[in-house]
């Protein structure tokens, strides 16, 4: 296809209040205030800081910045940590019907993610079953770490997970890693924003040190992951990394060597890293062709269209053109191939008629 396509690969949408089953609110799980300005849980809220959470205001902000279609990922929310079970089960449920129902509703606008937790494979493998086969999506949203069944946290990609993995592979999914929840293990008293503007970049960090370490890339060919925030300290911290497998090798007899997995065709990372320095750095790590647009909107961390923060969407890949960090090439691909590449991977067929549903043909 000639036109090139603008295509948002992080973004995120909230239910209506009227849309959120009673039982989230009872249970106080997650719901939204009848006024659309909060977004609450038992004993936690966030103001609703944009309109464009929700579905027709999103629409119309797309319509406005010219993005032709949105990737939808979980509400970080919904992670479903610390809940029992059954009620776990009954709101991931939830966000992936209605994010199903986002996509089915709206196919040439949205690619809409499920999300699953791993701390209860079975259940997880039996989710990943419904909403590919049933509910027709091919995006698994992964956190960077979870609670277990015992109340231990873990990394997503710690070896009891390989079941997950090798069904994601057999699927050909594309899996994205976000991280969520720091504050609840890692001990430190949240003030100053400090999870989001510090810990969430040191836990892709840490979930791509074990992706690396496990060979997770080379095992499980048919699945391809997608880092939010571009893994940002990953980056920054690649040649620690390196050199610590090489002078401890004690520490880790039988794992993969971090250098194995630099640039692999199969890891992604998207463009949210906030400065083009960051950026230039991530390029030159992984190179051009795995990094894809991430404006992670409509949350005030993500690219958003603010006076007093200097931005609005595609503000970074503007400057990185401007200071040849990337060609336009890079920047053509960044907003279109290499999305519908970490979606499709190199299934041909879907990728046309992922094409076709979005430009209408």
């Amino acid at each position: 296809m000639s036109k090139k396509l603008r295509i948002n690969g992080h973004s995120h949408l909230l239910p209506y209040p009227e849309q959120i089953p009673d039982f989230m609110r009872e249970k106080g799980i997650f719901w939204v205030d009848p006024e659309r300005k909060n977004m609450l849980q038992k004993d936690w809220s966030r103001p609703v800081t944009d309109s464009s959470f929700f579905l027709d205001e999103k629409l119309e902000w797309m319509d406005k910045y010219k993005i032709d279609h949105a990737v939808i990922l979980n509400l970080s929310q919904l992670y479903g940590n610390g809940l029992r079970l059954e009620e776990m089960k009954q709101a991931l449920r939830f966000q992936n019907d209605f994010n199903a129902k986002v996509q089915h509703d709206h196919p040439s606008k949205f690619t809409s993610g499920f999300v699953v937790h791993p701390g209860f494979v079975r259940g997880a493998l039996w989710e990943i079953e419904r909403c590919v086969k049933v509910l027709g999506m091919k995006l698994l949203c992964l956190p960077t770490h979870y609670m277990d069944t015992i109340g231990t946290w873990r990394c997503i990609f710690d070896e009891e997970n390989e079941p997950i993995f090798e069904l994601a592979s057999e699927l050909n999914l594309a899996v994205e890693i976000h991280p969520y929840d720091g504050e609840k293990f890692i001990k430190l008293q949240n003030t100053s924003w400090r999870f989001h503007l510090i810990w969430m970049l040191a836990q892709c960090a840490d979930a791509y040190h074990f992706l690396t370490l496990n060979g997770y890339a080379q095992k499980y060919p048919g699945m391809r992951i997608c880092f939010a925030h571009g893994g940002q300290l990953a980056q920054m911290n690649l040649g620690r990394r390196i050199q610590g497998f090489d002078g401890r090798p004690d520490l880790f007899e039988g794992k993969t060597h971090p250098r194995k997995s630099v640039g692999h065709p199969n890891i992604f990372f998207d463009t949210l890293v906030h400065d083009t320095g960051s950026l230039e750095l991530l390029v030159k790590n992984q190179g051009a062709k795995q990094v894809l647009m991430g404006l992670d909107d409509p949350y005030p961390l993500g690219e958003m269209d603010s006076e007093k923060q200097s931005s609005y969407p595609g503000k970074i890949l503007d400057l990185a053109m401007d200071r040849d960090i990337i060609t336009q090439d890079d920047y053509d691909g960044m907003w279109d191939e290499h999305v519908v590449r970490w979606l499709f991977g190199d299934n041909e067929a879907a990728k046309k008629e992922f094409y076709d549903r979005v430009t209408g043909k």
